[in-house]
């Protein structure tokens, strides 16, 4: 049976740690022959870069660029997509997970929190989605993108307003494109993670909830199948999504976690 990204470019946003490494990881073993990834940090890029590599070993030979990039500023989204056209000729799958997920509730967001959010969690999404649209378009060649939502675009706790706001719009967009390019054949599908266990969600905890040491082992024992979500089991839906082997599928918002949203225990 055939790799699943057998041959193919992908461009991974929040490609240099956590999720979006681990999404990376995942597309390597499963065939890609060009991924570029993106984040802001050089030295966590080199770690990335030599973990896809090694994903790759004996599965692909797999061409790997890292993207150094605030996504948060101007023009960072366009320029991502550009190297990667530049550097493989093309993009045939686009993962936006790099995004921000610091705290606000109505009453003590300030605006230029706000604006942060938007920018990460919807306008740098937008414009790496026109790239690769318009690279895909240009070519007359098939697609594919998945957008890292949340399972907060539900309703999420008070203290995650910003997040909440920019996640649900991004939502929106991920249908509004999808329904845009089916013609097209690109097919645009979003993931509505749940509590996940990855590094920068140690940092969150203990920045922002004065976690003890202990803290994914208690939230951990608290989940019904005794965990928080895995990067690596994230990651192979991600990549089963971009694939030929989720057939016709675009527009989807799929919930992916272990809670049941509206559903309730009494």
């Amino acid at each position: 049976m055939q790799a699943l990204m057998q041959d193919r470019v992908v461009l991974v946003t929040g490609g240099t740690q956590g999720l979006g490494r681990a999404i990376a990881e995942a597309a390597a073993r499963e065939g890609a022959s060009g991924i570029a990834i993106v984040g802001r940090n050089p030295e966590k890029a080199e770690v990335a870069l030599a973990a896809i590599r090694a994903a790759a070993a004996g599965s692909a030979d797999c061409d790997a660029i890292a993207i150094i990039a605030d996504l948060g500023a101007a023009g960072a989204a366009e320029r991502a997509v550009a190297e990667t056209v530049a550097r493989f000729g093309r993009i045939d799958s686009l993962v936006n997970a790099a995004g921000a997920t610091s705290r606000g509730t109505l009453l003590d967001t300030t605006r230029e929190l706000l604006e942060e959010h938007l920018t990460l969690n919807i306008t740098a999404p937008f414009m790496t989605m026109q790239g690769a649209v318009a690279d895909m378009t240009a070519r007359r060649a098939p697609g594919t993108i998945l957008n890292i939502i949340s399972m907060s675009m539900h309703g999420g706790q008070p203290y995650l307003a910003p997040y909440v706001a920019s996640k649900a719009g991004l939502a929106g967009l991920t249908k509004n494109v999808a329904f845009a390019h089916r013609f097209d054949r690109i097919r645009i599908n979003g993931l509505n993670i749940g509590w996940t266990a990855t590094p920068g969600e140690a940092v969150t905890q203990q920045t922002f909830h004065d976690a003890a040491p202990d803290w994914l082992a208690e939230a951990s024992a608290a989940q019904p199948m005794g965990k928080l979500g895995q990067p690596a089991e994230i990651a192979d839906a991600v990549v089963f999504l971009l694939s030929d082997r989720s057939g016709v599928v675009t527009g989807s918002i799929i919930d992916w976690d272990q809670n049941v949203p509206g559903a309730y225990d009494q």
